[in-house]
């Protein structure tokens, strides 16, 4: 029927494109949330990292945000080890015993980077893991001590 079509052709090209970038466009800026849950790690809320820090002074508090977001404003005792640089070597040299307590933090639940740190602790062995799965949102939500550098 149609063995030549410009006119109808270039409109049916032209509102495919335009209906992949608004699609695109609209589903870009969504972030994923964090996972629900890790298998064996502990997760807690504001209140019950307030819990640990005070009745846990061994445990270790790793904030996986930037740098620049840390130093607007952390957790006290936090140490600040972005999830794409944290190796196994570090993670060792600031914690050689595997069952000692850590607690990760980010952004809160629509940020991975300590769902990501998690997995590779337990990769490399370690096994007390904690997880804020609220992470800074929460705590700043809650208007918990926050220290800046």
């Amino acid at each position: 029927m149609f063995k030549y079509c410009p006119d109808y052709c270039f409109f049916k090209k032209t509102t495919l494109f335009v209906l992949f970038f608004i699609t695109s466009t609209v589903f870009a800026g969504q972030k994923p949330h964090a996972p629900d849950a890790i298998q064996n790690v502990t997760i807690v809320t504001a209140e019950e990292v307030i819990d640990l820090i005070l009745g846990s002074p061994d445990l270790i508090i790793i904030d996986s945000r930037k740098k620049t977001e840390f130093q607007k404003g952390h957790i006290e005792g936090a140490v600040n080890i972005l999830n794409s640089i944290l190796t196994r070597e570090g993670l060792e040299r600031l914690s050689p015993d595997k069952t000692r307590a850590i607690l990760f933090y980010c952004n809160g639940t629509r940020c991975l980077r300590s769902s990501d740190s998690i997995n590779k602790a337990k990769s490399w062995g370690y096994s007390r893991l904690i997880w804020f799965r609220g992470g800074w949102k929460e705590w700043t939500e809650k208007r918990l001590p926050v220290i800046i550098d």
